[in-house]
């Protein structure tokens, strides 16, 4: 029932609520009812769209620094990387789950964004999900989806670092609300856990500190003259700190402090430069891409003056108001589904700033600082902090559910939660989740990132070996895959290398990489890397009892079809990503080999 009173003043944003008051019973149902769909939904995604396509480059990447972690070795010290390996160490449970390594690895992957975009949501509305109805559960499921769209499925610090902002922001701020230290202080350590996956999440910590002193449920003014609050947050900024001072502790004593502060130093830096192409780029500023932001602007000022005026409006405003509202929530609606999900998620950045045009609305509507949808525009930026994939394509989902939610916040007279809209809000989110899904497995099914078209991928690699059972690739990459194993059986040694793009291989074949770095890109090289390869290469000589097989065909090549050669002479040239691979191979004094497409260079036993 519409009141003059909700006409002339903004209604309150629906408060935080937390799954207090419910009985045992019902937690427990709605606890289990939650398990179960994000469960069921990652084992969907990875079933039919992840294990589908398969590329030996970055595929492998994480895993092989966590198979690194579980041989005993030392980052930084024995192990070169330009960020920190919180990702390796995250990563070790996928080896002690049961099923095959990169399938299983896969499906933890999937939950991983899943549940990052439950806890955005659950950050977004204030609500807990326990309290959710069936349309916002359904509409974060397809969210999810969203925001897998058709990156590969696999290990990788930017998801691991969504998770963990994600999660521990949430968990902050309902521990706040609720004054529980547990979940308060978790959800710090997660954010102190999340700058250990990559720097660029970094931006995380000054946030939560942010939080601890002047979060809404807290008095920040009574709390400063309060010693007990000065204890308190002592015992929260060691669970900040907690996992940094670990490992760099371990790193230091091990004697890696001055590498471990030169590799993570020592990178190219990444400021968001996809974020601002997005406006001078050529191929972003043509069609409709510059329009749908122009048109949300539009409806968004509509709005704005729309509700400085509604007291003069009066009741007839209400309807008015409700146009350019919709008229955004369609345009936003239109440019999700124009992406097509595809890859890469450069269609993300104007998702982005469509929710930072709406952001703008939340603030007049309510007048008050919207932090809640600006920290998930915050995490977008992070996200797009990379050398790769400068996108937030991760995040399209939560940013246009985002978006929608503050559109329906914007009209706070309309009230959709009585039961009469339960069915029709049921079918929407149901549609919604089905249309996701449908629109990524065509996608994926089409164009995969990584591979051909599924019809073409005939190959299961677990053919190959156990660890990779289940997961489809075309015949080249097939084959490719099974000459590694072959070479492995063929000349067996106690160290390995396969240069220079496989780094699946050491955790697929189990096998020992003598060299620091599993994959030496040139941005990879960071500090003294490239003379640390160079100095594996003698001691090799030494110590003997190697194999370093390198590839004629490179990755890309595996990507658009290139043919695997049955076999190639022993002195065939090589891909060659730094350079690094042919000083390698000729400082190599053992016996020079072929086996199938690679050459390499094999110091038997004894």
């Amino acid at each position: 029932m519409l009141t003059t009173a909700d006409v002339v003043t903004p209604a309150p944003v629906e408060p935080p609520r937390s799954d207090r008051g419910m009985g045992r019973r019902q937690l427990a149902v709605r606890t289990g009812v939650h398990l179960a769909w994000i469960a069921a939904l990652a084992a969907f995604l990875t079933l039919r769209v992840g294990r589908f396509g398969f590329n030996p480059s970055d595929q492998g990447f994480i895993l092989a620094q966590s198979w690194r972690v579980l041989n005993g070795e030392i980052p930084h010290l024995d192990i070169v990387s330009a960020r920190p390996l919180g990702s390796a160490y995250l990563h070790v449970v996928d080896f002690a789950l049961p099923g095959p390594l990169f399938l299983v690895s896969g499906f933890l992957t999937d939950v991983e964004l899943i549940v990052a975009t439950v806890a955005l949501a659950a950050l977004v509305t204030g609500v807990s999900p326990l309290r959710w109805g069936p349309l916002r559960t359904l509409l974060v499921a397809a969210a999810a989806v969203v925001n897998l769209h058709t990156f590969p499925m696999m290990a990788w610090h930017t998801i691991d670092g969504i998770l963990l902002v994600a999660v521990g922001w949430w968990l902050l701020d309902t521990g706040l609300r609720s004054g529980s230290a547990g979940r308060r202080r978790f959800g710090l350590f997660l954010l102190g856990f999340a700058v250990m996956v990559k720097q660029s999440f970094v931006f995380a910590v000054p946030v939560g500190l942010l939080l601890l002193v002047f979060h809404p449920a807290q008095d920040w003014r009574t709390d400063l003259r309060d010693r007990r609050w000065w204890r308190r947050t002592v015992v929260d900024l060691v669970c900040l700190a907690a996992f940094p001072l670990v490992y760099a502790g371990v790193v230091t004593a091990a004697g890696g402090l001055a590498p471990m502060i030169e590799q993570l130093t020592g990178g190219t830096g990444a400021w968001g430069k996809g974020l601002v192409d997005f406006w001078w780029a050529g191929e972003f500023v043509v069609g409709d891409v510059r329009r749908h932001i122009l048109m949300v602007v539009a409806c968004v000022v509509v709005a704005v003056a729309l509700w400085l005026g509604r007291s003069r409006l009066g009741r007839a405003g209400v309807p008015l108001r409700l146009i350019p509202l919709l008229g955004a929530a369609v345009v936003t609606v239109y440019a999700l589904v124009q992406t097509e999900l595809a890859f890469p998620g450069s269609w993300a950045v104007k998702l982005l700033w469509l929710l930072i045009a709406v952001v703008v609305l939340d603030a007049v509507v309510h007048r008050q600082l919207p932090w809640r949808p600006l920290l998930v525009v915050l995490l977008a930026y992070m996200v797009s902090l990379s050398w790769g994939y400068s996108y937030p394509g991760l995040l399209g989902g939560t940013l246009v559910l985002t978006t929608l939610e503050l559109l329906v916040r914007a009209a706070p007279e309309i009230d959709l939660r009585g039961r009469l809209w339960r069915v029709p809000a049921a079918l929407i989110g149901a549609v919604a989740v089905a249309t996701a899904c449908v629109g990524l497995v065509v996608q994926h099914d089409e164009a995969p990132v990584i591979d051909f078209p599924r019809a073409q991928q005939t190959v299961d690699l677990g053919t190959a070996t156990p660890t990779m059972r289940g997961i489809r690739t075309n015949a080249a990459t097939g084959l490719y895959v099974k000459q590694i194993a072959a070479c492995l059986d063929r000349y067996p040694a106690a160290q390995v290398a396969v240069l220079p793009d496989s780094p699946f291989a050491y955790p697929a074949f189990g096998v020992e990489n003598p060299f620091p770095l599993d994959w030496a890109l040139p941005l990879e090289l960071v500090a003294d890397a490239e003379q640390r390869m160079l100095d594996t290469v003698p001691r090799l000589n030494r110590e003997g009892d190697y194999l370093v097989l390198f590839a004629t065909t490179g990755w890309l090549a595996l990507r658009s079809g290139g043919p695997v050669a049955e076999s190639v002479p022993a002195d065939a040239p090589i891909v060659e990503n730094t350079g690094l691979e042919s000083e390698i191979r000729e400082g190599l004094d053992g016996r020079e080999v072929s086996c199938g497409s690679f050459v390499g260079v094999w110091s038997p036993r004894g």
